[in-house]
């Protein structure tokens, strides 16, 4: 049959990207204490065109996702990159993989344990000069507001906000692979930067802990992102960092946000 796709496109535009979007599927991920965990990803995956080639093969996008079906991380996205270069005959690839991780939290004060999801993103990106991975998590955090502490005879308003927070490893020089930062790593330091974690389950005595803990430290949007950042420039697994956190504001109309990108100099 034609390969219709193979076909000489003249009108001298390439594309930056087309590919295949919305895709469900299982992975495997790292878990830092039950080594994986199974989880179904939204993939998006996509590589350059060349201006000549009228379009690109989408099933095989596919038939190489079908043949990485096991662990997806940072160990085995290059390799999985590297496959859709060359199955697609593409000078750059690009993969992102979107999924909910499940950790079990304990409730500070009854000992209560659900299981929380977080929102996680691995970014990945290959072409003939690197293979570049971001980790992402998104974390929902309670935050107090210091003004509304400081002026108010009672009381004070807090909201549920969220930080996310990218990084991109430092290499190991002895394999030249980034250096491993796990899920549970990242979700600590944004909860520890905010006025209390949220957790799945509480009980009225947790409920008392929790409302208390975020009253004795109030922060803005802006200290949460100083706090993540902070922290994670204390880390030298990180390269690169670029934290987001959002408060959905309880009295105003409106969210109020933060957000710092750093990269780490490079020494001589």
């Amino acid at each position: 049959m034609e390969d219709v796709q193979g076909r000489t496109d003249n009108r001298q535009i390439a594309l930056d990207r087309v590919g295949v979007s919305g895709v469900r599927h299982p992975i495997v991920v790292l878990d830092k204490k039950r080594e994986k965990q199974r989880t179904v990803a939204m993939l998006t995956m996509s590589v350059d065109l060349p201006h000549n080639f009228k379009g690109t093969h989408m099933s095989r996008f596919i038939e190489v996702l079908n043949e990485h079906h096991g662990e997806v991380t940072m160990r085995t996205l290059p390799t999985i990159l590297q496959t859709l270069r060359e199955r697609l005959d593409a000078e750059t690839a690009h993969i992102d993989i979107e999924f909910p991780y499940f950790i079990p939290r304990t409730a500070p004060a009854s000992g209560a344990t659900a299981l929380m999801d977080y929102e996680c993103k691995f970014i990945g990106e290959s072409n003939v000069e690197i293979d570049d991975f971001i980790l992402q998590v998104r974390v929902p955090v309670t935050s107090l507001c210091p003004c509304s502490k400081a002026i108010s005879d009672y009381g004070a308003h807090n909201q549920r906000g969220h930080v996310t927070i990218q990084v991109r490893s430092q290499s190991v020089p002895s394999t030249g692979r980034p250096s491993l930062i796990w899920i549970e790593e990242l979700i600590t330091i944004a909860e520890a930067s905010a006025s209390a974690p949220v957790y799945p389950l509480l009980k009225r005595a947790d409920e008392r802990f929790v409302t208390m803990q975020a009253y004795d430290n109030p922060v803005f949007v802006e200290d949460m992102v100083r706090n993540v950042a902070a922290k994670l420039q204390d880390e030298p697994r990180v390269a690169w960092f670029h934290v987001h956190a959002v408060n959905h504001e309880s009295i105003h109309n409106h969210g109020a946000f933060a957000s710092v990108e750093w990269t780490r100099p490079v020494t001589q």
